[in-house]
C-alpha cells in the first residue's frame, strides 16, 4: 500500500513527509508504550501512535519505521515536526482513533506485524 492511500483511508493531514507519498508501507503496527514499539517495527512500516510527543518521533526513528501517524488529532509541535524533517520520517495526524484507524487500514488490505501463528 502506498503512503498516499494510507493519507487517503485515514483522512489524515501531512505534518512531515509530503514529498514521500509513493513510499510503499507493508505493515502497520499501533502502540502507545514505546517498549513495545521498539520490539517490532522494521523498515516499510506504519506505526500509529497517540503519544504525543518527541519520544514518538525518536522511537519510530529508532524502531526503524517508516512513517507515523499520530491518532485522535493529536498536533505535534514544531519539535516533533523538525525531528521528524531531519531523519525523513512522514508524519501524519489522522481524525481516528487508534482503534478505528487501525481497523480502516485492516479493512484496506494492511496487516500487521504479527508472526504467523499456526495453530
Amino acid at each position: 500500500m502506498k503512503l498516499s492511500e494510507v493519507k487517503d483511508i485515514l483522512k489524515a493531514t501531512i505534518e512531515t513527509g509530503g514529498d514521500k507519498l509513493d513510499m510503499e508501507i507493508r505493515a502497520g503496527a499501533g502502540g502507545d508504550l514505546m517498549s513495545d514499539i521498539l520490539r517490532g517495527p522494521k523498515e516499510g512500516v506504519l506505526l500509529l501512535s497517540g503519544l504525543n510527543n518527541i519520544q514518538s518521533i525518536r522511537t519510530a526513528i529508532i524502531a526503524g519505521a517508516s512513517a507515523l501517524v499520530l491518532v485522535r488529532d493529536k498536533t505535534p509541535d514544531e519539535e516533533m515536526k523538525n525531528q521528524a524533517r531531519e531523519h525523513g520520517l512522514p508524519l501524519f495526524t489522522t481524525p481516528f482513533t487508534m482503534f478505528t484507524a487501525c481497523g480502516r487500514l485492516f479493512n484496506a488490505g494492511l496487516r500487521g506485524v504479527d508472526k504467523k501463528r499456526t495453530v
